[in-house]
């Protein structure tokens, strides 16, 4: 098979196209890329998420790059990605392999890559490690023994959590947090950023229970660990049902968050990073660019004129927001799949930080999280989303593909189409600002449907006419 990496890193259905041939094909590629890129010397960080066997997987991967000469820095238990890309930047390393498949369904497994910069591999990054992996491929690839490596200090062992907490703890006023009084409710999803949470918040009045931290990877209960409405049904119960502040939940691999108001009202990804955004901008007074995807709200470009900072749009996938966030050294990116990223962190998603700042803007607001999208919508107006996911036989996507080429309607939803552009899918800019997107999901046979407007009705309609329009 051709090993194609998505809008972050290469996903398969395990036992199928994810094997352990194919892994160590990824491995074998990125060890070459080091070397040529003259970084194999700092060494790689190896890590892995809960799903099954990726520990498995993961030695796989390191008895590879050691195999090839590269030091390599294996994790000594199962971390958010964000964790381990961290670890990059304390142990000058290279860059980072991390087997997970983040928010997919059960059967899957990925690898990602993340290169010395800590956040998602860049499209050109991406092709030179494609290129390299392809002349892997089929080939056998040399391996060395783990015990071996250990010996020969090829190989060392880290601990990826305490390096991470030290830092997160110095980004937020935890204090603030633990000292509270709040009462929370979080939700691991099984996943691999089970326990950060509560770690990072005991000590003082604030009470904190956590569900589903035990290590599952049938992810019982959710279609997949994504922390999206119908995933968290438990949480939103709940949080209501034991009159709890907010609800915050961490995808498989903990590089996106959900959160879930004190009504048990899931708050769209769209207005959870608007409300990111506002606290930065109003609560922490901080000014900067902000970098949103395709996807994400045109709130922000509200907020950018409220605020007086410049707006940068990219395609979906960190892998084009990350170069812009560095680039521009932006104050905080965001996609509409719940992953957001901040200055002075690292150029990558991170759950477990903005589930912090989510809840350090409700201490220092005093506002729970209905009233703050209430405070969001009084200064940009109201905007509400919804997002649908057809599935779709692999043969089926080149008739999907012709028909929504072929579209191009004067009106949706009963207003016009001011504008539209395939920056990423099919977009329609529609008069008063409402907008439709449809676009071929980078990591699943699945075309996603999206539509933003100013009532929950009018997004119903444009994902009706919409999917209508794609004939699925």
């Amino acid at each position: 098979m051709t090993i194609r990496f998505g809008t972050d890193g290469w996903r398969a259905l395990t036992g199928w196209d994810f094997t352990a041939e194919n892994v160590r094909a990824c491995a074998r590629g990125v060890a070459t890329y080091l070397q040529k890129t003259g970084m194999a010397q700092r060494g790689l960080v190896v890590g892995y998420d809960t799903r099954f066997a990726s520990e498995d997987f993961a030695a796989e991967v390191a008895a590879v790059t050691t195999a090839s000469g590269v030091p390599t820095l294996l994790c000594s238990r199962a971390a958010p990605t964000p964790v381990v890309s961290y670890n990059i930047v304390h142990h000058h390393a290279g860059g980072a392999a991390i087997i997970t498949a983040s928010h997919n369904p059960p059967r899957w497994n990925g690898f990602k890559y993340k290169p010395d910069y800590a956040g998602s591999a860049s499209p050109e990054v991406v092709e030179a490690l494609e290129s390299e992996i392809a002349q892997t491929e089929g080939h056998e690839v040399p391996m060395l023994a783990l015990a071996e490596a250990r010996k020969r200090g090829l190989l060392r062992d880290i601990e990826p959590e305490p390096p991470y907490l030290e830092h997160i703890s110095r980004l937020v006023d935890m204090k603030a947090i633990r000292d509270s009084g709040l009462r929370i409710a979080t939700d691991a999803m099984y996943g691999a950023g089970a326990g950060y949470l509560p770690r990072l918040l005991e000590g003082g009045s604030l009470r904190l229970e956590e569900l589903h931290a035990q290590r599952n990877p049938a992810f019982p209960g959710m279609q997949q660990p994504e922390p999206v409405a119908h995933n968290l049904t438990e949480l939103r119960q709940r949080v209501v049902s034991q009159g709890y502040d907010a609800g915050i939940a961490l995808d498989g691999d903990a590089d996106r968050v959900g959160l879930v108001d004190e009504h048990g009202r899931f708050i769209s990804t769209l207005q959870t990073f608007a409300l990111l955004a506002l606290y930065l901008l109003e609560v922490r007074k901080e000014r900067g660019p902000l970098v949103k995807s395709i996807t994400m709200t045109s709130m922000i470009y509200r907020l950018g004129e409220l605020y007086h900072v410049p707006v940068y749009e990219t395609p979906v996938g960190f892998k084009f927001l990350g170069p812009v966030m560095r680039r521009e050294n932006a104050l905080a990116a965001g996609e509409e799949s719940g992953g957001y990223a901040f200055r002075g962190h690292i150029p990558e998603r991170d759950g477990i930080l903005s589930g912090l700042f989510l809840l350090d803007m409700i201490v220092k607001t005093g506002k729970r999280p209905s009233e703050l999208v209430d405070l969001l919508f009084s200064k940009v107006g109201p905007h509400y989303f919804e997002r649908e996911d057809v599935v779709f036989a692999a043969d089926e996507r080149p008739r999907i593909e012709g028909r929504v080429a072929s579209r191009r309607p004067e009106t949706l939803g009963g207003k016009r189409v001011a504008s539209c552009d395939e920056v990423d899918g099919l977009r329609f800019a529609l008069e008063g600002g409402a907008w439709a997107l449809i676009r071929f999901s980078g990591t699943e046979p699945l075309l996603r449907i999206y539509a933003e407007a100013e009532s929950p009705q009018l997004v119903a309609r444009l994902l009706e006419e919409a999917r209508a329009l794609a004939g699925v």
